[in-house]
Formats: C-alpha cells, structure tokens, sequence
C-alpha cells in the first residue's frame, strides 16, 4: 500500500510539531531523521520541510545530527536543487533587506543563507556541484537550467552578485 504523500502546509505544520519535540529532547535524532525521510521523499513534503527548518529559531539546521544528513543525502537531487533554490532566493532577499534597511529580516535571510552553505557543503559534492554551476551560469551568463528561476524572480545585478557570493561561499570551508 502506497503511502499517501503530504501537502506543503501538511508537511510545514509537521516539521513544526517535529522541529518543537526535537529541540524539546521528546523526539530522538534517529526518530527524526525517519520523519524527515518520509517528508523529503515528496517535492511538496521537502518544500514544507525546508522553510521550517531553514528559517525557524531551532537548532537543527545548525547543528544537523548524522541520521538527518543521511535522509538528505539519501534523498539526492531534489534536497540538493531545493537547498539551492533556498541559497539563491535568501541571497538575494538579503540585498532587498539591506536597501529597505529591514534589520530583522536581514538577519532572518542571512539565517537562512548560512544554513544552505552548511547544508549544501553535507551533501552529494556532485550533484551540488552541477547545481550550483547552473546557478553561476545563469547569473554570469544568462544561460542554463536556472534562466527561468531567474526570469521569474527578476534579480538584478547586485543580487546576482550577492547570489554569486554565497554560491561561492559552498566551496570554500
């Protein structure tokens, strides 16, 4: 029988009971990471997942206990494109903050920028890899598998360059 996959506010409102009992020492890293590998085995799931966890005030994605990275390693490219995704759009939230000198935002997309980084430098090197170089390559050049994203979002240069920064900021430990 197949299970039936959750829905993005589904799968947000569970990792917040989740993410809560976690910090609470009530749910162990082993049970967690079984969760966590049900919700990331659906885009909707790993979406709800990710925008709790990156930008909530718990402690996990600070400090990712070995059974977590396994589940998101394990579930491969799709946490690796999100956790990019995630990367791209908080980078460039945080030039939107800095203008509009919106301190507590600002702080709130670096959070979340910094946990993509720690993140991103988790999991499978090569297929971050080819994730991030589509990235660059659609900032610096206007081409590949990222135009779109950008055409949709409409980032300007001083964004892309924050984008690039962050991007960067990956490879380097």
């Amino acid at each position: 029988m197949k299970k039936k996959k959750p829905s993005f506010e589904q799968a947000m409102n569970a990792a917040t009971l989740w993410c809560n009992a976690w910090e609470e020492g009530t749910l162990s890293d082993e049970v967690l990471a079984d969760r966590i590998g049900e919700l990331v085995d659906s885009p909707e799931g790993a979406r709800g997942f990710f925008v709790i966890s990156l930008s909530g005030e718990w402690t996990l994605m600070d400090r990712l206990p070995d059974p977590i990275i396994f589940q998101l390693r394990k579930a491969g490219e799709m946490v690796v494109e999100l956790a990019v995704k995630n990367l791209v759009m908080s980078s460039a939230m945080t030039v939107e903050h800095k203008r509009k000198k919106n301190l507590g935002h600002l702080a709130g997309s670096k959070k979340v920028a910094r946990r993509c980084i720690d993140l991103l430098r988790l999991l499978d090197p090569n297929q971050v890899k080819i994730q991030l170089e589509s990235v660059l390559e659609g900032t610096l050049k206007g081409e590949g598998n990222f135009v779109a994203f950008f055409k949709v979002w409409q980032y300007d240069s001083e964004q892309k360059t924050e984008i690039s920064r962050n991007i960067n900021a990956v490879a380097i430990h």
